[in-house]
C-alpha cells in the first residue's frame, strides 16, 4: 500500500505492529535489531527523498518504522532485520493497516549519494547501526485487488523424495 488517508495510527495499533517486530526470530536469539519510529510530518518528509525512487509515499504515510541492525551482534542482520520487517508488514495487513517497505541498504539518492547516510543524518542513528529498511503504515488510501493465484510460479516448487 502506497497511499494512506491523513489518520493517525492509534497507540494500540502501533504497539501491536511493533511488538510483531520485538517477536519476531533471530539468529540465535540475538535480536540485533532496533526500531525508530517517526510519526512527525517533517521528518517523515526528509526520509522520504533517501532514494532516488520508491520511496516518495512515506511522505504521505502518518508513521514510518526505521529498521536497524548492529552488525557486531549478528553476522546476519540482514536476515533478522528482514525477518522483522516482514513480520510488521503481516501484523499491519491482519489489522487492516497499509504499509509498505522501503528498502535502504545499498540503495542511492537522486544525486548518487548513499541512502543509508542520508537516513542516518536525519535520525542522528549511531555509526555501528546499520540501516536496513523503512516502513510506512497507515490507514489505507485506497482498495487494492486480491492476489491473482493463477499468477503463482508453482513452477518454482520442487519436492525432494
Amino acid at each position: 500500500m502506497r497511499k494512506f488517508t491523513p489518520e493517525k495510527l492509534t497507540d494500540e495499533q502501533l504497539r501491536t505492529v511493533l511488538r510483531a517486530a520485538l517477536m519476531s526470530p533471530s539468529s540465535k536469539g540475538t535480536h540485533c535489531w532496533q526500531f525508530v519510529v517517526v510519526q512527525d510530518g517533517e521528518t517523515l518528509a526528509q526520509l522520504s527523498r533517501c532514494k532516488a525512487q520508491g520511496a516518495d509515499f512515506l511522505s504521505g504515510a502518518p508513521c514510518g518504522v526505521v529498521v536497524l541492525a548492529d552488525p557486531a551482534v549478528s553476522d546476519v542482520w540482514i536476515e533478522d532485520a528482514s525477518v522483522a520487517t516482514t513480520m510488521m508488514l503481516l501484523q499491519a495487513e491482519d489489522l487492516g493497516l497499509g504499509s509498505c517497505w522501503i528498502q535502504v541498504r545499498e540503495r542511492t539518492m537522486a544525486d548518487g549519494s548513499d541512502a543509508e547516510a542520508e537516513v542516518r543524518r536525519i535520525l542522528d542513528i549511531p555509526a555501528h547501526l546499520r540501516v536496513l529498511s523503512i516502513v510506512a503504515l497507515g490507514q489505507k488510501g485506497m482498495e487494492r485487488k486480491p492476489f491473482n493465484e493463477e499468477r503463482l510460479l508453482w513452477d518454482k516448487v520442487s519436492t525432494w523424495k
